[in-house]
């Protein structure tokens, strides 16, 4: 994605919010093909986020939580690894990796991709019960097509 100067978040174009709703739920699908572990993910809906500096009736981010659980607990970290190898291999740049700071030391994975306009954190959540990978799915942000209104969802 690319910095505007007068953004905090990278600019991802035009396009109505249903519409970039819909292509960043193709990018996570995307992104599930790419764990290649059995497991099930969460059915979570998108959302409509502000961009900071820009006005609320004109431009708009999408956020697109969503959870994957393992089938076994002991594929979780396979899932987490398999993760950092294939996203690199398909467009996305891993910006931050390690432990976090809380008393779990979850692990933490940032990465961006320019192409799809969008950014991933995947959490490897190992002591949740059940054990899951937590993404958030996140696109730059978009302005409103003229004439047209953001939908909030």
């Amino acid at each position: 994605m690319t910095k505007n100067d007068s953004h905090d978040a990278p600019t991802a174009g035009t396009s109505t919010s249903s519409d970039a709703a819909d292509a960043l739920e193709r990018v996570s699908s995307g992104i599930y093909d790419l764990i290649g572990v059995r497991g099930k993910a969460s059915n979570d809906q998108s959302t409509v986020m502000s961009c900071s500096d820009e006005s609320r009736e004109t431009h708009f981010r999408i956020l697109h939580p969503w959870n994957f659980y393992p089938a076994t607990a002991s594929d979780l970290h396979a899932a987490m690894e398999q993760l950092k190898t294939e996203l690199p291999k398909n467009g996305w740049r891993i910006v931050d990796y390690g432990p976090d700071t809380s008393k779990n030391k979850n692990i933490r994975m940032t990465a961006d991709n320019d192409d799809k306009k969008a950014s991933i954190r995947v959490i490897e959540m190992a002591k949740n019960d059940p054990p899951k990978l937590s993404m958030d799915v996140v696109s730059g942000c978009f302005r409103i097509p003229d004439g047209q209104e953001i939908e909030r969802f």
